[in-house]
């Protein structure tokens, strides 16, 4: 069943009203006419054949095709690890010098602290005086190890009495 010719750059109520001057002849063509035709097309008794052989061709290429994308997931993946690993190594070096920095500035706090001529002035601003011959007792060393740890001795203890 045909449509019809329509016209290309009119609407169709303006093609019809128009039909019977199109009918005259005019002297300019306006465009390629377009011709349609509709057609039912009844595939209820088209049967869809199964082919084994071609099922099994899909089946590996699929099984292939998910076997490639797994490779490709497993080196993307490994890839954005060691660059993970580098950003993260990159990192605690930093942490690690600044670590360092603080390391070598705290011991010259401590060297500076430990000073004894700095020590003597602040006790003598306190009031305190250098201990007399027999109030400072040593400690004995066991061996050349100063880190080794002492047994304590309770002989040679004096008791001092506040009030005599």
């Amino acid at each position: 069943m045909a449509a019809g010719v329509l016209c290309p750059t009119m609407t169709m109520s303006e093609c019809e009203e128009n039909s019977q001057a199109a009918q005259e002849p005019v002297g300019m063509f306006i465009g390629t006419p377009e011709i349609y035709f509709s057609k039912r097309i009844d595939n209820s008794r088209v049967l869809k054949v199964v082919d084994p052989k071609r099922r099994r061709q899909l089946a590996s290429f699929a099984f292939s095709l998910s076997v490639l994308l797994v490779l490709v997931m497993v080196y993307v993946w490994q890839h954005f690890s060691a660059i993970e690993y580098g950003y993260r190594i990159e990192q605690l070096k930093f942490e690690r010098d600044a670590i360092v920095e603080s390391n070598s500035a705290l011991k010259l706090e401590e060297s500076s602290l430990r000073d004894l001529s700095r020590i003597d002035a602040l006790a003598r601003q306190m009031g305190m005086q250098p201990p007399t011959v027999g109030q400072v007792e040593l400690m004995e060393t066991v061996g050349n190890d100063s880190g080794a740890p002492v047994m304590a001795r309770a002989n040679d203890i004096r008791v001092v009495s506040a009030v005599q």
